[in-house]
């Protein structure tokens, strides 16, 4: 088949242009409308393959200013949440304690902050879904609100269970804190119902003078307390996990362990670079002063890496605090 020649310009204006929808005329037109589509088809190949940017609120920088967030490291760096993970498959940060607001709920701090080196009593308070703040907590652990503070280095870890006013006003006494930037938790459970999920907000401040950060210890399976040794017995991988861990003193088992919170440990974990939280469930019933040695905990590890893990157990009154750096795979 031959193309028709156009018609003169007396009886049409301008040449018609061939039709996409049916077959072309020409070989060089073929040729020409493909490698017009080229770019084309190359740039929706490069947006199909660029993975989304999460979409979790993060903790606000200063203390008392609500907001977004920031962490420690930049997203995309060696273990921040999403780096070394496909699209679609990172791990959600507000679930692993890097937001200030879930679920309609909001972590407002009222202090400006604590001072180097002095006590501070921290206040604070959480919004609830109409803004004011939440005055019902259901207890969770024993305690209406779990308060936790850990600097960016993993250091100077503090769990304390605040006092609540009757405006909603949360009060925790946090001993003094070394220059550098913290995040601070709030781990509770809102009265609204039997089904009520288990909410971890945070946010950091910033500790006025010189920080000195210190090396993350390497990991390893054994820490020791007071005389106390504790030593993990599983290698935990992320996601849900089993995780075992036994208690000796002077090389032999510890059967004296007393209810911690209603159970005869707690053990809270952090990720190194971006301070993500597990959650860590103890297993098992209390039974009077006689846990261990052995403690079995339900793990959440939402990311691989490096975790700072605090293990707190009480015996003959005193509670102790064993840390070491576990590595999940």
């Amino acid at each position: 088949m031959t193309a028709q020649p156009a018609r003169p310009p007396a009886a049409r204006p301008t040449a018609a242009r061939p039709s996409l929808a049916g077959p072309l005329a020409h070989p060089l037109a073929r040729r020409w409308l493909l490698a017009s589509c080229v770019p084309v088809l190359l740039v929706l190949g490069m947006a199909l393959t660029v993975p989304p940017a999460p979409t979790a609120a993060t903790g606000a920088t200063t203390a008392g200013a609500p907001g977004t967030a920031d962490m420690p490291g930049m997203a995309g760096m060696a273990g921040m949440p999403g780096a070394d993970h496909p699209a679609g498959d990172a791990p959600d940060l507000s679930a692993a304690g890097l937001a200030a607001e879930r679920n309609g709920y909001r972590l407002d701090l009222a202090d400006p902050g604590p001072t180097a080196g002095r006590a501070t009593d921290l206040r604070f308070t959480v919004a609830g879904p109409d803004g004011s703040p939440v005055t019902d907590f259901a207890v969770h652990q024993t305690k209406k609100l779990h308060f936790y503070a850990i600097r960016s280095d993993l250091t100077g870890f503090q769990h304390l269970h605040p006092d609540l006013a009757e405006d909603g006003t949360w009060t925790a006494a946090l001993a003094a804190l070394d220059p550098g930037t913290w995040r601070l938790y709030a781990d509770f459970v809102p009265n609204t119902g039997p089904h009520a999920a288990e909410l971890v907000l945070s946010r950091t401040v910033t500790v006025p003078g010189e920080a000195a950060p210190v090396p993350l210890p390497a990991p390893g399976d054994t820490a020791t307390a007071d005389g106390y040794t504790v030593t993990l017995t599983a290698r935990p991988t992320a996601g849900a996990h089993r995780l075992t861990a036994v208690v000796s003193r002077d090389g032999r088992p510890v059967r004296d362990l007393q209810p911690y919170l209603d159970a005869y440990a707690h053990l809270s974990a952090f990720h190194e670079g971006d301070l993500a939280m597990a959650h860590l469930h103890p297993a098992g019933t209390v039974n009077g002063d006689h846990g261990g040695p052995e403690l079995t905990f339900q793990a959440l590890f939402p990311e691989p890496g490096d975790w700072r893990v605090f293990l707190q157990f009480r015996t003959a009154g005193q509670l102790h605090t064993a840390a070491l750096t576990l590595r999940v795979d």
